[in-house]
């Protein structure tokens, strides 16, 4: 499938840039607020804690000038004072910038039917994640988290954080995009695959007797190098992972080399996991002017090219059509 397939059209991106216009002049107008602000707010303090240090040089001792214990509170309360008045010089701009994503994002994917955007909280596709998928893990943080439906599908994105803590030790388990979807046709049980575990961690599995699922390989010497397939119901799952499904992965592969992709499947619900380390939709600092195609049209493409490939996932049981359809 062709990501071209899922960019918006030309007249969403019009209006996408329309609405970009009037956000970045309220951007522009938030950032010379504060470029006149910091230095004036800063400068009076100085003229205050300047003629303040003068004040107390009339009850110091003529050897303590400048460097009295009350000169040193003052100094010390000066760099405090410096601290929070610079914060509210930068309110401004704070305040704009903690709304940034939350107004940017639902507009830089308007042509999202029902676009739904949150951040910081949980999922609430995340609780059907198989945990098979991602292994165990007692930490977990979201940042971004976009919904809606595109191209007949619903779906439900998310970056996210999980990890394993105990005592001192703090390993990530998993740390990138999530993508939740309903498949075309369900799957009759579970389907996982996920980055390759170690012969030890195989090993324990087996050996502790909890694990019902079985293996299977694609036949694909670099996909079962890199990947573990596990079932509970080898019947339908080996056509898939022996067919399209290792068509997937290749696929991702090529999209995503950083990390291997994983995919789960359970019933009528689908996830692909990309591992990221960077922020996916990264937006400029508010003292860069905003460019469509430097910044916005990247966060599309990405979110076009997650989108060929959630479609190009979700339809991996659908039955081939025959020549007559």
């Amino acid at each position: 499938m062709d990501t071209k397939d899922f960019m918006p059209d030309e007249a969403a991106i019009a209006s996408i840039k329309t609405d970009l216009q009037a956000y970045e002049a309220d951007r522009q107008k938030a950032h010379g607020a504060v470029r006149v602000r910091v230095p004036v707010f800063i400068l009076l303090l100085l003229i205050a804690t300047v003629l303040l240090a003068y004040g107390i040089n009339d009850f110091a001792d003529p050897y303590e000038q400048w460097r009295s214990t009350p000169h040193i509170y003052l100094y010390f309360g000066a760099l405090a004072a410096l601290f929070f008045l610079y914060t509210y010089a930068m309110k401004p701009a704070t305040d704009l910038q903690a709304s940034f994503r939350r107004y940017m994002l639902p507009i830089v994917f308007s042509f999202i039917k029902d676009v739904r955007y949150a951040n910081g909280v949980t999922p609430t596709s995340f609780s059907r994640l198989p945990k098979e998928v991602v292994g165990s893990f007692n930490r977990q943080s979201f940042d971004d988290v976009v919904g809606g439906s595109y191209a007949g599908f619903p779906f439900e994105l998310y970056e996210a954080h999980l990890r394993q803590k105990a005592g001192k030790s703090d390993s990530t388990i998993f740390k990138g995009v999530i993508v939740a979807f309903e498949t075309v046709v369900p799957f009759p049980g579970f389907l996982i695959a996920t980055r390759k575990s170690g012969a030890v961690a195989s090993f324990f599995r087996g050996f502790f007797g909890n694990d019902t699922t079985h293996e299977i390989t694609t036949g694909i010497p670099a996909l079962d190098e890199k990947y573990e397939f596990r079932t509970n119901n080898d019947g339908a799952a080996r056509p898939l992972v022996q067919g399209r499904l290792a068509q997937a992965l290749q696929y991702l592969a090529e999209a995503w080399p950083e990390q291997p992709s994983r995919i789960a499947l359970h019933e009528s619900d689908g996830f692909l996991l990309i591992p990221v380390t960077k922020n996916f939709f990264e937006l400029p600092s508010i003292g860069t002017p905003l460019d469509f195609d430097a910044h916005i049209r990247p966060i599309i493409a990405e979110m076009a090219s997650i989108l060929a490939t959630v479609a190009l996932v979700r339809k991996v049981q659908e039955p081939d059509q025959s020549p007559n359809d």
